[in-house]
Formats: C-alpha cells, structure tokens, sequence
C-alpha cells in the first residue's frame, strides 16, 4: 500500500504531503526507528526512559508516526481508559477519579517524541490531529490527559490549551518530576473547526496546522470502513 497520498486523499486511514505522512505504527517497519527516536529524543531532554518497547500493537494503545522523505521523524501514542486504567493512574489516581466522577471518557497522550530538524509544527499538527481522529471521533473520549516534565507544561497550554490538574511528582517510567494537564476535547472540536487547515505562520497555537475538517472526515470514513 502506497504511504504517499494527496492530502486530500487519505490512504488506509494515514495522512500525507508530499513530503511526510502519518500512519499507524507496524510492528515490523517502524518499532525499532522508534524506540531509537524515543530514546534519542527523551535522552537530549535529559530524561531516562525507564522503558523503551514501544507498544504498536495493543487494543488499548495506539501508536502513530511520522515519517519524513522515507525518515522517522515523530511518534506519539494514544492510551485508552479502560479496565486496567492508564498509565497516569499511577501518580495521579484521585485527579483521574474526580475527572471519570463527572462522567469524563478519559484517554492519554504519551511517547511523544519529535525530531525537530525537520518541519516540526506541522508534522506535530498532523501527527496530534490523527491521534484526535482515534480518540474523539472513533473512540468517543471526552477528556484528555498528559503527563509532561514541568518546564514542558507552557508549551502545552499555550499550543494546544491543555491546564494543570496534578501537581510535581517524579515520574518513575522517566525517572523525572512530571505534572498532570487536562484538556477537554470540545475545545480541540472548536479549534479545529475554526484554524484546521488555514497553516497561518503568524498563529500562536498548533490548531492551524491541524488538516481541514474535509480532510478529518474523509481519513475518519477510511478508518472507521477499515474496522
């Protein structure tokens, strides 16, 4: 199956310009240039990355990357709340009840890694706008979390308007302090609605360089024909 599509021209549910695409991680092609990017990446942070399998295969976990002219360049992985909880369970459990209390399907964003000589913002919108598509629109959650080194917090609320729910705790899969944000995905709806697509270089969030809402319902038809 080509990986190279039009953008307006999704194929098997992965987005593509000409130059980079978003898809699915395959266990086979992609695990191994993960787990090296992931370590890379979280290394030049300054974090260490307890655990370095990349989960690209399970039902409760969906990992997406990005590739640029052939290269790795972006991964992130979506966690869906279910019976065994999620990751952020473990530092934070009383935040996530009082979000799951006020009916919250909750999922979360870890693994995010990013290369950023290449065209970061907007292989980071398309790349966060996919794990939307699998979260919001096929998935039906509400309510997203993440939990981020502190000094990775600003960028977050300002980018993509997550808040601070959970204070400093050292996290034990990086081996470093983390705070817990939220953001309810309504407001990814309304942003997504309003800049998706317009790439303006002046924007001060990501939402711009999200795909058009043509576009986000043409890939959300080939994925849901898929399943």
């Amino acid at each position: 199956m080509p990986l190279l599509a039009t953008p307006t021209d999704p194929v098997g549910g992965a987005y593509a310009r000409s130059s980079y695409t978003v898809e699915s991680a395959d266990p086979i092609r992609h695990e191994r240039a993960l787990r090296l990017l992931i370590e890379r990446m979280y290394g030049w942070r300054g974090l260490s990355l307890v655990e370095s399998v990349v989960a690209t295969n399970s039902p409760d976990r969906i990992t997406l990357v990005a590739s640029e002219n052939g290269e790795v360049c972006g991964t992130m992985t979506l966690g869906l709340d279910g019976e065994k909880g999620m990751f952020a369970d473990t530092l934070y459990p009383a935040e996530l009840a009082a979000l799951r209390s006020r009916g919250a399907r909750l999922c979360e964003l870890t693994r995010l890694a990013m290369d950023t000589r290449h065209n970061s913002r907007e292989v980071l919108g398309a790349l966060i706008h996919l794990v939307y598509i699998h979260a919001r629109l096929i998935h039906r959650a509400t309510d997203a979390v993440i939990e981020v080194h502190p000094r990775h917090a600003p960028f977050y609320r300002r980018m993509l308007g997550f808040r601070l729910i959970g204070e400093e705790r050292i996290c034990p899969r990086v081996d470093a302090p983390a705070v817990l944000m939220h953001l309810e995905l309504g407001h990814m709806d309304d942003q997504i609605a309003r800049f998706g697509g317009t790439a303006d270089p002046q924007a001060r969030t990501l939402y711009p360089y999200f795909m058009s809402r043509e576009v986000q319902e043409s890939i959300l038809g080939t994925l849901v024909a898929a399943h």
